[in-house]
């Protein structure tokens, strides 16, 4: 099955990672990172290279939380600061 070849994943996390470029914000970092850790445990091969062989729902989730994880740790590290929000004064635009 095409999951279960390792360069699909790591072609998938270069042009997730190549597409954040263009896009605002962190939005594909995390899926990037996800899709390369998965298939750098396919390439290494063991228990869990072979778990993932032989099952779809077991890829996804890894791939899932490995993303979840990337984003939120990369998030917190370069993520929005708090003296990044601009203050206009103390009123509302609208009065």
């Amino acid at each position: 099955m095409i999951w279960t070849v390792w360069w699909v994943w790591l072609s998938a996390a270069l042009v997730l990672a190549i597409l954040e470029v263009l896009a605002p914000g962190f939005i594909l970092i995390g899926f990037a990172v996800g899709a390369a850790v998965v298939g750098i445990f396919l390439v290494i091969g063991g228990p869990l290279s072979a778990l993932l062989m032989d099952s779809l729902p077991a890829t996804l989730l890894l791939f899932a939380v490995s993303s979840l994880v990337a984003w939120y740790v990369l998030r917190r590290v370069v993520g929005v600061r708090k003296s990044q929000v601009k203050s206009w004064d103390d009123k509302d635009v609208n009065d």
